[in-house]
Protein backbone atom coordinates (compact mmCIF):
# COMPACT_ATOMS: atom_id res chain seq x y z
CA UNK A 1 0.00 0.00 0.00
CA UNK A 2 1.05 3.84 -0.81
CA UNK A 3 1.20 5.73 2.35
CA UNK A 4 3.00 9.08 0.33
CA UNK A 5 -0.39 11.04 0.89
CA UNK A 6 0.09 10.32 4.25
CA UNK A 7 3.83 11.51 4.48
CA UNK A 8 2.46 14.78 2.41
CA UNK A 9 0.33 15.10 5.08
CA UNK A 10 3.10 14.52 7.85
CA UNK A 11 5.19 17.27 6.31
CA UNK A 12 2.60 19.62 5.94
CA UNK A 13 1.58 18.87 9.48
CA UNK A 14 5.35 19.43 10.66
CA UNK A 15 5.35 22.58 8.91
CA UNK A 16 2.09 23.79 10.20
CA UNK A 17 0.67 23.72 7.14
CA UNK A 18 -2.43 21.50 7.33
CA UNK A 19 -6.06 22.44 7.75
CA UNK A 20 -8.70 21.00 9.99
CA UNK A 21 -9.66 18.67 7.43
CA UNK A 22 -6.42 17.29 6.88
CA UNK A 23 -5.49 16.68 10.52
CA UNK A 24 -8.94 14.34 10.61
CA UNK A 25 -7.48 12.76 8.30
CA UNK A 26 -4.15 12.05 10.39
CA UNK A 27 -5.77 11.31 13.71
CA UNK A 28 -8.30 8.57 11.65
CA UNK A 29 -5.22 7.30 9.56
CA UNK A 30 -3.17 6.65 13.23
CA UNK A 31 -6.11 5.38 14.94
CA UNK A 32 -6.04 2.30 12.61
CA UNK A 33 -5.16 -1.20 14.60
CA UNK A 34 -2.58 -2.01 11.60
CA UNK A 35 0.08 1.16 10.97
CA UNK A 36 3.47 1.17 8.96
CA UNK A 37 6.90 0.56 11.05
CA UNK A 38 8.34 3.51 9.70
CA UNK A 39 4.78 6.22 10.71
CA UNK A 40 4.68 3.63 14.16
CA UNK A 41 6.50 6.48 16.09
CA UNK A 42 3.60 9.12 15.24
CA UNK A 43 1.04 7.21 16.44
CA UNK A 44 0.78 8.19 19.82
CA UNK A 45 1.04 12.08 18.72
CA UNK A 46 -2.17 11.79 16.29
CA UNK A 47 -4.04 8.90 18.44
CA UNK A 48 -3.82 10.93 21.96
CA UNK A 49 -7.35 11.62 22.21
CA UNK A 50 -8.70 8.07 22.58
CA UNK A 51 -5.59 7.40 24.58
CA UNK A 52 -6.83 10.39 26.92
CA UNK A 53 -11.01 8.78 27.10
CA UNK A 54 -9.50 5.46 28.67
CA UNK A 55 -7.42 6.89 31.23
CA UNK A 56 -9.73 7.36 34.39
CA UNK A 57 -9.02 8.41 37.91
CA UNK A 58 -8.86 5.03 40.30
CA UNK A 59 -11.39 4.78 43.02
CA UNK A 60 -9.43 6.02 45.53
CA UNK A 61 -7.69 9.52 44.17
CA UNK A 62 -10.64 11.66 45.91
CA UNK A 63 -9.93 9.82 49.75
CA UNK A 64 -6.11 10.49 48.67
CA UNK A 65 -6.84 14.44 47.88
CA UNK A 66 -9.06 14.92 50.83
CA UNK A 67 -6.73 13.54 53.05
CA UNK A 68 -4.15 16.14 51.55
CA UNK A 69 -6.12 18.75 52.06
CA UNK A 70 -6.92 17.99 55.63
CA UNK A 71 -3.21 17.49 56.86
CA UNK A 72 -2.03 19.79 59.05
CA UNK A 73 -0.65 23.14 57.31
CA UNK A 74 2.64 23.62 57.91
CA UNK A 75 3.59 26.54 60.09
CA UNK A 76 6.17 29.28 59.12
CA UNK A 77 8.73 30.65 61.32
CA UNK A 78 8.84 34.47 62.04
CA UNK A 79 12.43 35.69 61.76
CA UNK A 80 13.11 38.44 63.26
CA UNK A 81 14.89 41.69 62.44
CA UNK A 82 17.64 40.60 64.77
CA UNK A 83 17.54 36.88 63.26
CA UNK A 84 17.82 38.09 59.60
CA UNK A 85 21.26 40.51 60.43
CA UNK A 86 22.96 37.88 62.53
CA UNK A 87 25.39 37.34 59.34
CA UNK A 88 26.00 40.93 59.53
CA UNK A 89 26.46 41.11 63.09
CA UNK A 90 28.96 37.76 62.36
CA UNK A 91 30.65 39.94 59.94
CA UNK A 92 31.29 43.17 61.82
CA UNK A 93 32.54 40.64 64.74
CA UNK A 94 35.17 38.89 62.82
CA UNK A 95 35.99 42.56 61.36
CA UNK A 96 36.49 43.98 64.91
CA UNK A 97 38.58 41.10 66.10
CA UNK A 98 40.76 41.30 62.99
CA UNK A 99 41.59 44.87 62.93
CA UNK A 100 41.76 44.59 67.36
CA UNK A 101 44.73 41.68 66.66
CA UNK A 102 46.06 44.29 63.85
CA UNK A 103 46.28 47.03 66.51
CA UNK A 104 47.79 44.99 68.90
CA UNK A 105 50.56 43.26 66.55
CA UNK A 106 51.30 46.33 65.49
CA UNK A 107 51.68 48.46 69.17
CA UNK A 108 53.47 45.24 70.20
CA UNK A 109 56.18 45.53 67.07
CA UNK A 110 56.14 49.25 67.69
CA UNK A 111 57.16 49.12 71.70
CA UNK A 112 59.69 46.53 70.92
CA UNK A 113 61.21 49.03 68.75
CA UNK A 114 61.52 51.20 71.41
CA UNK A 115 62.78 48.89 74.22
CA UNK A 116 65.55 48.15 72.09
CA UNK A 117 66.26 51.78 71.61
CA UNK A 118 68.74 53.37 73.90
CA UNK A 119 68.05 55.49 76.90
CA UNK A 120 69.41 58.58 78.34
CA UNK A 121 68.94 58.35 81.72
CA UNK A 122 70.53 61.54 82.72
CA UNK A 123 67.41 63.45 81.33
CA UNK A 124 65.50 61.93 84.11
CA UNK A 125 65.13 63.56 87.58
CA UNK A 126 64.31 62.88 90.44
CA UNK A 127 61.13 64.26 92.13
CA UNK A 128 61.94 63.87 95.73
CA UNK A 129 65.04 64.71 97.05
CA UNK A 130 64.78 62.48 100.35
CA UNK A 131 63.75 58.96 99.97
CA UNK A 132 62.04 58.85 103.06
CA UNK A 133 59.29 61.20 101.50
CA UNK A 134 59.20 59.01 98.54
CA UNK A 135 58.99 55.73 100.38
CA UNK A 136 56.23 57.37 102.14
CA UNK A 137 54.05 58.38 98.97
CA UNK A 138 54.68 55.15 97.42
CA UNK A 139 53.00 53.73 100.68
CA UNK A 140 50.38 55.74 100.54
CA UNK A 141 49.07 55.04 97.49
CA UNK A 142 49.78 51.09 97.60
CA UNK A 143 48.10 51.53 100.84
CA UNK A 144 44.75 53.76 99.55
CA UNK A 145 44.84 50.92 96.70
CA UNK A 146 44.52 48.01 99.42
CA UNK A 147 41.74 49.52 100.85
CA UNK A 148 39.79 49.94 97.57
CA UNK A 149 40.70 46.55 96.87
CA UNK A 150 38.82 45.04 100.05
CA UNK A 151 36.33 47.11 99.93
CA UNK A 152 34.97 45.59 96.33
CA UNK A 153 35.94 42.31 97.71
CA UNK A 154 33.84 42.80 100.75
CA UNK A 155 30.66 44.71 98.37
CA UNK A 156 31.06 41.79 96.17
CA UNK A 157 30.54 38.92 99.24
CA UNK A 158 27.53 40.62 100.38
CA UNK A 159 25.96 40.50 96.94
CA UNK A 160 26.35 36.68 96.78
CA UNK A 161 24.52 36.14 100.02
CA UNK A 162 21.93 38.80 98.96
CA UNK A 163 21.58 36.73 95.50
CA UNK A 164 21.81 33.38 97.74
CA UNK A 165 19.58 33.84 100.11
CA UNK A 166 16.84 35.40 97.91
Amino acid sequence: MDYKYIEQLLERYWQCETNLEEETILRSFFNQPEIPAHLQPYKEWFAYKQTAKEVRLNDDFDAKILALINEEPVKAHRITLTRRLMPLYKAAASIAILLTLGTAAQNSFRHSEERNGDYNYSNYEDTYNDPEAAYNQVSEGLEQIAACLNETQRSDTTDRKIVLEK
